[in-house]
């Protein structure tokens, strides 16, 4: 049904298609369930584990040893993808979310260890789906109106991303925390069904190599998505934490249904930019979107330690979701420009992945190391302060189609 809803609305506008759209479709629909599962707990996972007593410094790194482990896994996924294709990659991970989701169901009942093992699972299972993600996606966009199609597949995130926090709030807070990790798994299981309808539109059995990567035409976007990365935690785990911290410190169990419905509240917001800034890109305005939405979003975090109320968080979410939207949007269409430039695809989006990923990693660091320092206030407060001005490096990727 959900596939049906999107094909009659989207495939009139993707007549200009070399691909069937049989094969774009599926990928929205599959993309969407999973960012919806993901979403479904992962917003709630750090004040998951502060409610089970584990400190700050504690939680961050965790994160700092789940993100340097995807930065591990990112080379053998990115194996999985070039020899069975992105598809395939993307069953094996999503199956993989489900004996994760059930590890993350046990923590509370064996601690460290069991929370441990599941990073593991979890990172592995989070960067083959990333990367072939992205593989598949780069593959079977359009070149010439790739902003449009990445304006829709930034609308159907939006919705599964605005939506599942609210979902999983409310089971979370109504019945008991895993109950939003057991839907989790059940979406993460449903999300494989549409992508297996079609063929590979990637060469299988490629290997891979990095004799005569082209080094000069890629790295100049590798220290813009650590920041990415980095802007990625901040905006999603260390925001959580400030709110939980900050605004609803005396809540219980209740917080869940609060923290899901300020986290989706501004979902219309962002729906409606994601199809603007897709227009504008395809009108050669990208780095001027890229430019003005990173300084944008460092705003939104430097001023984050004035936010004190319900209302304070909405705001800066409606704003951020923007700015986010914004430059992700505009960042992933030069990334996908220089996908096909360089003649090493699953290459260029495996060394993007790590970097990515090192970026969430130095995130949590220092998220960990100022709770060392600080007390909780002013280490928040140091903190969005100081890692909003490290996300101004989104601005520097110079993508060779910015330049035209």
């Amino acid at each position: 049904m959900i596939r049906q809803v999107i094909y009659r609305i989207l495939k009139r506008r993707h007549f200009w298609r070399y691909a069937s759209f049989d094969e774009v479709a599926e990928l929205y629909v599959s993309r969407m369930l999973t960012t919806f599962a993901l979403r479904f707990v992962m917003v709630f996972a750090s004040v998951y584990l502060y409610k089970l007593e584990y400190g700050i410094v504690t939680i961050a790194m965790f994160w700092a040893y789940y993100y340097g482990l995807k930065a591990i896994f990112a080379w053998p996924s990115a194996k999985i993808a070039a020899r069975f294709g992105p598809k395939h990659g993307l069953l094996v991970a999503n199956i993989l979310f489900v004996p994760a989701m059930l590890l993350l169901f046990s923590v509370d009942k064996f601690g460290l260890p069991v929370l441990l093992l599941w990073g593991v699972l979890q990172a592995f299972a989070g960067t083959l789906n990333n990367l072939c993600y992205l593989v598949d996606f780069s593959k079977v966009k359009h070149s010439e109106h790739a902003g449009k199609e990445i304006g829709y597949m930034s609308i159907i995130e939006k919705v599964a991303a605005g939506v599942s926090p609210l979902l999983g709030g409310l089971a979370a807070s109504l019945i008991h925390p895993s109950a939003a990790i057991l839907l989790a798994a059940l979406f993460f299981l449903l999300s494989v069904v549409p992508i297996m309808h079609t063929a590979e539109q990637t060469r299988l059995r490629q290997k891979l190599t990095f004799k005569g990567f082209p080094w000069r035409l890629t790295s100049k976007g590798f220290v813009a998505q650590g920041a990415v990365g980095f802007d990625f935690f901040m905006t999603t785990t260390a925001w959580s934490l400030f709110i939980t911290l900050i605004i609803f410190a005396s809540d219980g169990q209740e917080i869940y249904a609060k923290l899901g419905a300020l986290t989706s509240i501004t979902l219309a917001v962002a729906m409606v930019s994601s199809y603007i800034f897709g227009r504008l890109i395809d009108r050669k305005q990208g780095l001027l979107l890229l430019q003005v939405m990173a300084i944008l979003n460092a705003a939104t975090h430097v001023f984050r330690p004035t936010v004190n109320t319900p209302i304070g968080v909405i705001a800066n979410n409606a704003v951020n979701d923007i700015a986010t939207t914004g430059y992700a949007m505009a960042f992933s269409r030069g990334m996908f420009d220089t996908a096909d430039l360089s003649g090493f695809r699953i290459m260029y989006l495996f060394m993007m992945e790590i970097m990515a990923d090192l970026g969430a990693c130095l995130a949590a660091l220092l998220l960990g190391a100022l709770f060392m320092v600080f007390q909780d206030g002013m280490a928040m407060n140091v903190y969005f302060i100081v890692g909003g001005l490290m996300t101004l490096f989104i601005m520097t990727p110079r993508f060779a189609m910015y330049k035209k």
